[in-house]
């Protein structure tokens, strides 16, 4: 396992797409973030979450999570060079586990700078626009252990997206399928629930969608409103990630390269 995750790290770490694709994964997410926060404004006619306002960024950063996750692995196939990784190490499983163990704390370390850029940027924008003590309104801290236990969710959430997408792409092989299933899962599956008329059935969808459940990490007020608790959310999207890299897992066993 050992000799695997060095392989797998010195493959990643030497190809150039991963350092941008990092960085636009941190960019986009406290940008959007920032931009999110400086766009909203108090109103005293209902209370907003400035948490979850802030970690808004997220919703973008994951796209480009899931693209660095299926390169990981469909680069190889497009270039012919996964041969050479499975004569080097037969264990195909052991293959897989590399790749999602070095994925994930790429991802882990990308996301934890994004998310806390995201938290700073909101201390320091959102009081501009109303957000104050004497409005009710705390500024952003880490130290507040709801917004603490939705930044770490986040970063958690986005590592959970870079394994659900690796698993995708071990499966199907083609970067731009793999991108697609992914995509879809993540942005259709909630417009799809917006657009039923039955509410039991729209909460179930949601309750069951990987990024409607995940993203429920992100609240830290009204948590009996939402379709599902904070942390149950997370494990539905673990849920997904595991399934994901089991059925990839089994299909780089059987399948020839």
């Amino acid at each position: 396992m050992t000799d695997a995750l060095r392989a797998e790290w010195t493959k990643l770490r030497t190809v150039t797409a991963t350092a941008w694709l990092l960085l636009a994964a941190i960019v986009l997410t406290v940008a959007l973030g920032a931009g999110v926060a400086h766009a909203v404004s108090y109103s005293a006619a209902g209370r907003q979450d400035t948490t979850k306002l802030s970690l808004t960024g997220v919703y973008l950063g994951q796209a480009i999570v899931a693209i660095l996750a299926v390169q990981a692995i469909s680069a190889e196939y497009s270039c012919g060079m996964i041969r050479v990784t499975l004569i080097a190490i037969p264990r195909r499983p052991v293959v897989l586990a590399a790749k999602a163990a070095i994925v994930a704390a790429l991802v882990l370390a990308a996301g934890a700078v994004a998310i806390l850029g995201s938290v700073l940027a909101g201390r320091v924008i959102l009081p501009a626009g109303g957000f104050t003590a004497a409005h009710g309104y705390a500024p952003l801290s880490l130290g507040h252990g709801a917004t603490r236990r939705a930044a770490v969710g986040s970063v958690l959430y986005l590592a959970l997206i870079a394994l659900l997408s690796l698993g995708v792409a071990a499966a199907v092989r083609e970067a731009a399928v793999a991108i697609g299933i992914v995509l879809a899962l993540l942005y259709v599956f909630p417009v799809i629930a917006a657009l039923i008329g039955d509410p039991h059935l729209q909460r179930r969808l949601e309750q069951i969608a990987p990024m409607s459940a995940g993203l429920a990490i992100q609240s830290t007020i009204n948590l009996g409103h939402l379709p599902i608790a904070p942390w149950a959310g997370l494990g539905v999207l673990a849920a997904w990630a595991g399934a994901a890299l089991i059925a990839g897992g089994v299909v780089l066993r059987l399948r020839d390269a």
